[in-house]
């Protein structure tokens, strides 16, 4: 296992490699720089945006400027913001809390809720509480997230039963802890429930095929015709191996923690790397963007490494393998 993972870690480098050189040069294929908002201006000489270009490193040639950012990567320097003027690190860092704290509540949330509906609608298989649980799985599913986001949104605005957006209120600073966490939580629920929506929905039908398609495998069958009780062949026997595909999708889950919600964040005015890479493209601040693809790459990597050792381990077949 220590050598499996090892050499996965390996494999992460090309990889990562390969990613960042697709990526820069996407950003280099499309139209203007950094500089364009300033050539608009005409209170600005040419003489001022040379200089500017020169100090940001724009007057050099694309791989030049690659190489030049890879070098400060193997140093585990993200290079300087152009619009913020601060290091990329200190931007992120600021914006890691916020994405975590929402992503987590996402994941923790979706994961549970999808995973038991899942089993209940399989359970109760065509009985009106499946058919209720399939009419919101595919609402979820059906559901845009920026068009649920909008309408919470707008719910919020006319009704006042929730902040229309934000992470803080004007009063957080003024707060104690136990009232500034309730606040949180409380602006939390909206941008949670837009990004929780269509999450649970897909894993509650993932849940609900992967169980009725165990239930009719030949061991469960010869199970219950031991005597065994019900209750003993569904949890210790099917569920046990009907979660096997859904480990493997919760590897891949973990590298959206601190990726970023783009849309959500967005729209609810959420302080996070969603809407922080955002913005980075829109004003072609080439570095941030590179730093996000990078934790993402890294983050969805180590997901997907976490989720075969948990397959692994709940599965003595690939282990064996």
């Amino acid at each position: 296992m220590v050598k499996y993972i090892a050499r996965r870690l390996l494999i992460m480098i090309p990889e990562l490699w390969i990613i960042t050189v697709i990526v820069f040069t996407l950003i280099q294929l499309s139209p203007g720089t950094f500089l364009d908002q300033y050539r608009l201006d005409p209170s600005i000489s040419t003489e001022t945006l040379k200089a500017m270009e020169k100090e940001l490193g724009l007057d050099k040639p694309a791989v030049v400027q690659y190489f030049y950012w890879l070098g400060k990567l193997v140093r585990l320097d993200f290079g300087y913001s152009f619009y913020y003027r601060r290091p990329v690190v200190d931007l992120i860092a600021e914006r890691l809390l916020g994405t975590f704290v929402l992503s987590l509540y996402s994941f923790v949330i979706s994961w549970i809720i999808g995973v038991v509906l899942g089993i209940v609608s399989a359970l109760k298989k065509y009985t009106a509480t499946d058919k209720i649980l399939t009419v919101v799985a595919f609402s979820g599913l059906a559901l845009p997230v920026f068009f649920l986001a909008l309408i919470l949104l707008y719910v919020a605005a006319r009704t006042g039963w929730f902040p229309i957006g934000g992470m803080y209120s004007p009063e957080t600073s003024r707060m104690d802890v136990w009232s500034a966490f309730k606040d949180i939580l409380w602006r939390l629920q909206l941008p949670g429930f837009a990004l929780t929506f269509g999450s649970f929905a897909g894993l509650m039908r993932y849940q609900r095929g992967s169980l009725l398609d165990v239930m009719n495998e030949d061991y469960v069958e010869f199970a219950r015709a031991k005597g065994m009780p019900e209750r003993v062949v569904i949890y210790r026997h099917a569920l046990r191996n009907a979660i096997n595909p859904l480990i493997t999708m919760f590897g891949g889950s973990l590298a959206g923690l601190l990726s970023g919600a783009v849309i959500t964040e967005t729209i609810f005015s959420w302080p996070g790397l969603g809407r922080l890479t955002y913005q980075a493209l829109l004003q072609k601040d080439y570095y941030v963007v590179m730093a996000s693809t990078v934790i993402s790459t890294v983050l969805l990597v180590v997901g997907n490494l976490v989720g075969d050792i948990l397959l692994a381990a709940v599965d003595p077949r690939i282990r064996y393998e």
